[in-house]
């Protein structure tokens, strides 16, 4: 079954290049009509040019697709605004967000200014709470919408000089799994794609050779299809790059239950550390006291 797009409308922010060009341009191909956003900034978040979305939506246009562009910051909780009243003065609703404009500031956390950790944060966590929030009452009213966060390697396993950049990327995986909730009875969504590609923000942190095989174009299948009315998934993390794909879930360990009826000590917890730290049997993490939990806590299920 070819999965198409007629009749939807997407937002891609940051799509005047790299990841989100290619999102747009695969959503486009298949029916859907897309605000490009991108103010055209430099990967740091500086500056700024009109022409990198009007580039996208020329591509789009001279492929017989439909678009138009927006040229806000997503860090602009007015801007986030304008980016959906664009959609729905243009196109008459919004049925999918992207959220995938990012920058980057590396450093190490010592040598870090918080200047460049407050302006990671906003553009990668509030811009996509800003933009999400601007779309989310749309998506209740009609009873529709697919919204796909952006995280990374850098948040879910660490990367060296990318504190602030991890802890944004760790932080939407948090907002997914509360969003998830609060949508579910509305036919929203959301979901979690954590990348590798060859993009601008990823030139000179990885090698030329790993750099050639990582097309943006690859992650875009993974993208496209949570963003599908087949999408029939929600609170999910998709890891994806150089053609493979996979799922990334949170464990959590079986544990040890010790002194119920008394406050453990820190000699306890110590004593238990291997049982409590092996991975042998573990789940995936749904909620902090599950059943078995509970009932080794004598705790009514």
């Amino acid at each position: 079954m070819t999965i198409r797009f007629d009749n939807r409308v997407a937002l891609v922010t940051g799509a005047g290049a790299g990841l989100g060009r290619s999102y747009a341009l695969l959503l486009a191909s298949r029916g859907a009509r897309i605000v490009v956003n991108d103010p055209g900034g430099s990967t740091d978040g500086k500056g700024g040019s009109n022409a990198v979305a009007d580039k996208v939506v020329e591509e789009i246009k001279a492929a017989g697709g439909t678009a138009v562009a927006n040229y806000d910051s997503v860090a602009d909780r007015e801007g986030a605004a304008r980016m959906v009243k664009t959609a729905i003065d243009t196109f008459g609703k919004l049925d999918v967000v992207i959220n995938n404009a990012g920058i980057l500031r590396d450093k190490t956390f010592a040598k870090m200014e918080l200047d460049d950790f407050d302006a990671v944060i906003k553009v990668h966590l509030l811009g996509s709470v800003y933009v999400t929030k601007a779309a989310w009452q749309h998506m209740i009213d009609q009873k529709y919408g697919r919204v796909v966060l952006t995280t990374s390697g850098s948040g879910l396993a660490g990367n060296y000089g990318q504190s602030n950049y991890g802890a944004a990327k760790a932080a939407m995986v948090g907002l997914m799994h509360n969003l998830m909730m609060e949508g579910a009875k509305h036919d929203i969504k959301i979901n979690c794609i954590s990348p590798v590609a060859a993009t601008r923000m990823t030139q000179g942190v990885m090698p030329e050779e790993l750099l050639k095989r990582l097309a943006p174009e690859q992650i875009a299948p993974a993208v496209a299809w949570l963003c599908a009315e087949q999408c029939d998934v929600t609170g999910e993390i998709v890891a994806a790059g150089a053609g493979w794909y996979s799922r990334i879930k949170l464990v959590k360990t079986k544990g040890a239950v010790l002194n119920v009826d008394k406050i453990n000590t820190i000699e306890d917890f110590a004593a238990a550390k291997d049982q409590i730290f092996d991975m042998t049997g573990s789940a995936p993490y749904a909620k902090t006291l599950d059943e078995d939990v509970r009932k080794r806590l004598g705790i009514a299920v």
